[in-house]
């Protein structure tokens, strides 16, 4: 781990010169481009995962009621409940929330599967578009849906949309100082609790489901505006840009040599370079995949078991405050780069497990007396999938050279997505048999 550290920002060696007559303006330049891809890739990351959250977030919802449209006198707007099964003692929906979690993140694996291949023949800012309006498409799909499979046609929407953009930022940032790799992920995490919390506050309040997701419009919006009105252009950045610290623990996974970088140069590598850098990347891979699997198997498997009788909350409630208190710990995690550095990424993915295996011991035994004691290992899951995703792409930029870095980026994003569609795989047969029994 390291220690809080501020920041300085290189020039390219010909803007070096130039502010050697004029230091004031270039300085003012400098801080302001700063300023403006900071805020940034933290806005690229909050909208980018944002209704991808909020799908998860409303999965209890989506498989609990058929969504019927007021507005259609034809059709009846009492909600009609998905059948339970009532012998149970967990109060389980006939599909697991997993359901959910797969049609959110399948198609997300298969994108990032695919970016590797030939995702770099599709310039940046048509994916940015497409990404924006898939996030626009997944709100309005699942607010006017009637029937499940409609909604989970727009969790597809929501999930097509935050993989391309995911692949798509993350490779940008090759090309820009690698302090909004930080940025970037506390947006994320951003997402995380503003998404779930949202969600939360305006269900709590009254507000349907449908009209909720309306609400939430202006997101893709603003995605858009952040990509093109507020980013400075890439080929003006120094990707360099890094403390004196991160220079000295920089060990290029491969080569040491550096050219002039362009957005799409990585993707000039030939397939043995590819490889050899994907190898490189295992000892980050291999522990990120684990923690996801963990901490989804726990968050799409479990949350809706770990079904407390003994609380004024509602079923509905309390997975939706699970949600919330999950993110919460992503987003804190996420933000916290500049104070606290982690390289052993194998020791997060054993805490993850852990957790895992705790909880769902207590779904079987349920030991735990309070929900309370849930929230707190809940946030506790949080911080440590946050940690994870934050360190693991600071140190493999810290860790590939200029030239392989946009590659490399986009290469390890699967991690994250492979573990997540594992621990769906695996939690649909769990929930099918635990709430088989009495």
């Amino acid at each position: 781990m390291g220690g809080c550290e501020g920041s300085r920002w290189r020039l390219p060696n010909s803007e070096r010169e130039e502010t050697t007559s004029e230091p004031q303006a270039p300085l003012l330049d400098r801080q302001s481009a700063h300023w403006k891809n900071a805020v940034g890739f933290w806005l690229l990351g909050l909208c980018n995962n944002f209704s991808y959250v909020v799908m998860l977030s409303a999965a209890h919802d989506i498989l609990r009621h058929e969504r019927a449209s007021g507005n259609q006198s034809h059709v009846d707007p009492s909600p009609m409940p998905i059948p339970h099964n009532s012998s149970s003692r967990f109060d389980c929906n006939s599909v697991s929330t997993a359901a959910v979690l797969l049609a959110d993140i399948l198609p997300t694996l298969l994108i990032k599967l695919l970016a590797p291949l030939g995702l770099h023949l599709l310039p940046y800012s048509p994916r940015v578009l497409l990404s924006g309006v898939c996030s626009a498409g997944s709100f309005v799909l699942v607010a006017f849906s009637h029937s499940v499979s409609i909604s989970l046609c727009g969790v597809v929407l929501a999930s097509i949309s935050s993989g391309l953009g995911e692949v798509t930022f993350l490779s940008l940032t090759a090309f820009y100082p690698r302090a909004v790799i930080s940025w970037w992920s506390s947006g994320t995490g951003g997402a995380g609790l503003l998404g779930a919390l949202s969600y939360l506050g305006l269900t709590q309040a009254g507000l349907s489901p449908q009209h909720t997701l309306l609400s939430m419009l202006g997101i893709p919006a603003l995605l858009l505006a952040s990509y093109f009105l507020l980013l400075t252009s890439p080929e003006s950045q120094d990707p360099g840009g890094e403390d004196e610290a991160d220079t000295g623990a920089r060990q290029p996974l491969i080569g040491t040599e550096t050219s002039e970088l362009k957005p799409g140069s990585s993707w000039n590598l030939s397939l043995q370079e590819r490889w050899t850098v994907f190898k490189g990347l295992l000892c980050y891979i291999i522990p990120l995949v684990l923690v996801y699997f963990a901490e989804y198997f726990i968050n799409q498997g479990l949350f809706e078991l770990l079904f407390f009788r003994n609380t004024s909350l509602s079923h509905a409630q309390q997975y939706r405050w699970y949600q919330m208190l999950y993110q919460a710990g992503v987003f804190t995690s996420r933000s916290s780069l500049r104070c606290c550095r982690i390289r052993f990424i194998w020791v997060l993915a054993l805490l993850q497990c852990l957790n895992l295996a705790f909880l769902l011991a207590d779904v079987l035994l349920t030991f735990l007396p309070s929900i309370y004691m849930v929230f707190l290992i809940i946030l506790y899951e949080g911080l440590l999938g946050g940690a994870a995703y934050v360190n693991t792409f600071h140190n493999i930029a810290l860790e590939t050279n200029d030239q392989h870095r946009e590659f490399a980026m986009a290469a390890a994003c699967i991690s994250d997505t492979l573990g997540i569609s594992l621990s769906g795989v695996l939690a649909l047969p769990l929930h099918d048999f635990l709430c088989s029994l009495p």
